[in-house]
């Protein structure tokens, strides 16, 4: 006899095993879950320890004695203020173009009520 619970009723394909989500074997334990949390906090940490330490030292290095570029902390900060421009330059670019659209789509509308009125003017 054939136990047709998990067939496709296709010959080439495999038949398929119980689909068990909160299988033992398959989760973690507790113990386990804690650690991966224990190390992934460890990893975090240490990363945002790197970040911090690189940007101190892109502030720090236009005090050393052999820096060439005397102005690196300000430079950093005209580059942030010329994206900040450049950003509110391209938003308000799009707004136009967006309002431009909307405004073309009342016009268009208009023109169609007015073909509307005209039409039923003439019967």
């Amino acid at each position: 006899m054939i136990d047709w619970s998990a067939r496709t009723g296709k010959q080439w394909k495999e038949p398929k095993k119980q689909f068990r989500p909160g299988m033992q074997s398959a989760r973690k334990t507790y113990e386990a879950r804690q650690a991966d949390r224990v190390a992934m906090a460890a990893m975090k940490a240490r990363e945002k320890e790197m970040k911090e330490e690189k940007t101190t030292k892109k502030k720090v290095s236009r005090h050393h004695p052999h820096h060439h570029r005397a102005y690196a902390d300000s430079s950093q900060e005209q580059i942030q203020a010329l994206k900040e421009r450049r950003e509110k330059a391209e938003e308000k670019a799009r707004y136009e173009k967006l309002a431009a659209r909307m405004h073309q789509k009342k016009i268009d509308r208009m023109k169609r009520r007015e073909k509307r009125n005209k039409a039923l003017k003439e019967r």
